[in-house]
């Protein structure tokens, strides 16, 4: 076989590819068995057709067609390797030369994107700023709010509900006179805006026992957007009594004795926290001015179906200034990826059995489905190699972030190492974090007993590391397996008339850790590169 390939941009080529008659007799000879062993002949056994007869009866031409089709996959893919063309995307062939006469070979091209040739710089060239940590009272006493409304007491008042109680109620709308949906004893948070739109200045003034109505667009279901008559009645009025913010405070919440302990721990996690979010931002400054030094070509033929794909999910193909947007957007994605493969490449980074499972495991926790069962609908779908390569990716740029300078505003040299926060529970605390996120409490009496009833139970820390999601750097996102999307709709045809749950509201974790640090700065890089 003869093969050569023409450079028609920096990022499409054209191979041609030459195929004499006695390398394609293989394929030939395997396409008269083929076609013999899928028609029945009388006088014959099926595929004991002679080759003569089948051309008789269905032509050379049927027979040169099924060798071609054969053969085509191989010959491409040789030519590929032959060539060393790194392709991109499903090539375009056009056969010139079709072999219907005995002694006669096979001639074809193809045009393919390829990966444009792209010439790294060193990357301990590159410097980036970033803004310096600063820690504020303001930051203390944000943490120290968020734990004393998660200890705090709900008590029934006998008052008109204002901004900020919580009120259980019966709700129902109806449109036309039918009715399409109804909940009762809902517990809700007069100002939240998580449900109906004018429910908020419907409840304010109203005592228990008394209900009035509104319209409202309803927010889910075959109903959607259509205005519904909406009744609501409220049947208790409560206020959140929090907690004095003392020592025996600090015990409840924590596993400090003073409630000294528990601002100091508070202030050194906002600090970590602070320092991760310097690390994610030094990562993608080092990623724009990459981007901005190389100016990647990219493959209009990909963008194109990038955008087009995305359009006709959106249902908005006709949206010339969307269509604008999101061409700016993915043009950007695609060069991004590419050059996180040119650096996987000239890097030879690897990815690890340890490195996937531990992505399975953030990526489950993120969707709430278990690790396995994430996994196996992951590999059912074919997303495996797809999930290599993000990992890969992530790798990548943490290589990059390695190397790189990264300085603040002040001019002070920023220690990415400092963003670490490890101990001997590190896994046990990220899994608490995660669950702890993945959960969406609704304010309600249960929910506030509960917390009464684990007074010892420590608040669940923010975690700040590569449990967190990232920044996707790839083209096509790794689909949620269909469980998870099969349940969100599932739960959004039940409840037509609510708006998007409460926003989470995970609690913080207070305990410290006696933290080993960890040294190599390469995996401090990896932590800013796989969270946010």
């Amino acid at each position: 076989m003869k093969s050569a390939v023409e450079n028609l941009t920096p990022t499409r080529v054209k191979l041609t590819v030459d195929v004499t008659a006695d390398e394609l007799k293989p394929s030939i000879e395997k396409a008269y068995t083929t076609i013999g062993s899928q028609v029945q002949i009388p006088g014959f056994r099926k595929g004991k057709v002679p080759a003569k007869l089948i051309e008789q009866r269905f032509g050379r031409a049927a027979v040169i067609q099924e060798a071609v089709n054969e053969a085509l996959p191989e010959l491409y893919t040789n030519a590929i390797v032959e060539n060393d063309v790194k392709v991109l995307g499903q090539p375009e062939v056009d056969i010139t030369e079709f072999p219907l006469e005995d002694g006669a070979g096979l001639s074809f091209t193809a045009e393919v994107d390829i990966r444009p040739e792209i010439t790294l710089p060193a990357f301990d060239t590159l410097e980036v700023e970033v803004e310096p940590i600063e820690v504020s009272d303001a930051d203390i006493d944000e943490r120290i709010a968020e734990l004393r409304e998660r200890f705090g007491t709900l008590e029934s008042v006998e008052r008109k509900a204002k901004k900020g109680d919580f009120v259980t109620i019966d709700l129902s709308a109806t449109i036309d006179g039918n009715e399409i949906d109804a909940v009762s004893g809902v517990s809700y948070e007069i100002g939240s805006g998580t449900m109906l739109d004018g429910l908020d200045e419907a409840l304010t003034g109203l005592k228990a026992g008394e209900e009035t109505t509104f319209t409202s667009p309803l927010a889910g279901g075959e109903h959607e957007g259509e205005n519904a008559e909406c009744t609501v009645k409220v049947e208790s009025v409560k206020v959140r009594e929090l907690p004095e913010l003392d020592d025996e405070f600090a015990q409840l919440a924590s596993s400090f004795d003073t409630i000294d302990e528990l601002k100091a721990d508070l202030r050194a996690e906002v600090e970590r926290t602070k320092r991760f979010e310097q690390g994610v931002q030094a990562r993608d400054k080092v990623l724009e001015v990459l981007l901005e030094q190389l100016d990647i070509p990219v493959p209009e033929s990909i963008v194109t179906e990038e955008v087009t794909n995305h359009l006709e999910g959106e249902n908005r193909l006709d949206d010339d200034e969307h269509r604008a947007e999101v061409t700016e957007s993915t043009r950007q994605q695609v060069a991004t990826q590419l050059l996180l493969d040119e650096i996987v490449e000239k890097h030879e980074i690897q990815v690890g059995q340890d490195e996937l499972i531990e992505y399975l495991i953030m990526s489950a926790q993120q969707y709430g489905m278990d690790p396995n069962t994430f996994a196996q609908a992951l590999d059912a779908q074919g997303q495996v190699p797809a999930i290599m390569g993000e990992v890969a990716r992530r790798k990548a740029l943490a290589t990059v972030l390695e190397s790189a300078t990264v300085k603040d505003t002040a001019g002070n040299v920023v220690d990415l190492n400092a963003a670490v926060d490890t101990g001997d529970d590190e896994d046990e605390d990220e899994a608490q974090a995660a669950d702890g996120e993945n959960a969406t409490p609704v304010a309600s009496e249960d929910a506030d007993a509960d917390a009464a009833d684990k007074p010892a139970k420590k608040a669940a820390a923010k975690k700040t590391t590569t449990k967190a999601a990232s920044k996707k750097t790839t083209t096509k996102k790794v689909a949620a397996p269909a469980e998870a999307a099969d349940a969100d709709s599932a739960e959004a045809a039940e409840k037509p008339a609510k708006k998007a749950a409460a926003k989470k509201t995970a609690a913080k974790k207070t305990a410290t850790k006696t933290a080993a640090k960890k040294t190599a700065a390469k995996k401090t890089a990896k932590k800013a590169v796989d969270g946010e």
